[in-house]
């Protein structure tokens, strides 16, 4: 079967799979290979969460036209969101040591003590684990959920801008 003639639906069901795997393999890092997140691994994941969510309804709705671009839409929020954590994550990492900013608490203590802007403020403005590269096939993993972001983005507007196959009328 050719994935580029796959349907809109089956190819949001794929989206929804693929981030659902990432997901699983985030969790699979932390619990199994004992890779800590840090805040804006976290954030990161929230990204995928919401691609998953709308990639999902989606598949579940199978609009038609204009509908279907509602729902790639909200797909991109997601991965532009997740790019953007990203990015600012890969540069923390590349900053030299004598740079990088001073450890701060962690997210979950961040979320009971401040107000969600500061937490937003905080996180973005980085905190020395997020400077800790812990490679996956010899890159970083924030580099790796760049190139998903990256494609899922292509892959949701590839669905959507595919036309539907003509039903074969007997």
């Amino acid at each position: 079967m050719n994935p580029f003639r796959w349907s809109y639906r089956t190819s949001f069901f794929v989206g929804f799979l693929i981030c659902a795997a990432l997901l699983g393999f985030a969790l699979y890092a932390e619990h199994v290979l004992g890779m800590e997140p840090c805040p804006l691994c976290i954030f990161q994941r929230i990204g995928f969460l919401f691609m998953a969510a709308f990639f999902l309804l989606g598949a579940l709705h199978s609009p038609r036209k204009g509908g279907r671009w509602f729902y790639t839409g909200l797909v991109l929020v997601g991965a532009v969101f997740g790019m953007a954590v990203a990015g600012r994550h890969l540069w923390i990492q590349s900053l030299p040591p004598d740079q990088l900013p001073s450890c701060g608490p962690n997210l979950g203590y961040m979320m009971d003590v401040f107000p969600f802007a500061k937490v937003l403020k905080m996180v973005f403005t980085g905190s020395g684990e997020c400077a800790k590269i812990q490679p996956i096939l010899g890159l970083p993993m924030p580099f790796w959920t760049l190139l998903w972001y990256i494609l899922l983005s292509v892959w949701a507007i590839r669905a959507t801008l595919q036309r539907a196959t003509p039903r074969l009328r007997l």
